[in-house]
């Protein structure tokens, strides 16, 4: 009897438009839940912190990327694998500081915004897309990197482009995580 390889598993895309409509529609039912946007934006990033935690795994094993020796190489990781494999976009990438630990990711197409024409009225402080940045954290907090990840311009807020800005505040200590025996 032969031996059978390992088969890997099947990944089901769905139809992009369906997720984006539906994440539309879960940002307006949060603008009726909340008065301020200060909680609809927290809400989106502890809800995008969360997918991130989970999403790394999934990345790791999809991308085989090997282990990364600078911020930069990350920030390029990011972009041109992450973002390609999940949103179909690549954003370009910029460093901001001599340093090396603050990034930009520049997204020329938002995909979460696709069908966004403005915010709503009275929700200017709105960050419509703060899921992204919950989710880049909790995947570099996975792989032990604490940053910190905001939107610097949103072309919802007539921005000429979408900046997410990412810093890298140091590395968390992996003591901490380890499981004690």
């Amino acid at each position: 009897m032969s031996r059978r390889t390992p088969r890997r598993p099947e990944y089901r895309k769905i139809n992009k438009d369906l997720f984006v409509l539906t994440y539309g529609a879960l940002v307006a039912q949060l603008c009726k839940d909340y008065e301020k946007d200060e909680d609809v934006n927290a809400y989106l990033d502890k809800m995008g912190y969360g997918i991130g935690t989970r999403l790394v795994e999934d990345f790791l094993a999809r991308s085989c990327v090997r282990r990364c020796h600078s911020y930069s190489e990350i920030a390029d990781i990011i972009a041109q694998v992450a973002f390609k494999m999940y949103l179909g976009i690549t954003p370009s990438v910029t460093c901001h500081n001599s340093s090396r630990n603050e990034f930009s990711l520049i997204l020329d197409k938002n995909p979460l915004a696709e069908f966004v024409e403005e915010l709503p009225a009275g929700r200017s402080s709105l960050c419509y897309c703060s899921l992204l940045c919950g989710v880049i954290r909790g995947a570099l907090e996975m792989v032990n990197l604490a940053a910190d990840v905001t939107f610097l311009q949103d072309r919802l807020k007539g921005d000429s482009v979408t900046e997410i800005g990412i810093t890298f505040l140091k590395k968390l200590d992996e003591k901490k995580y380890r499981r004690k025996k």
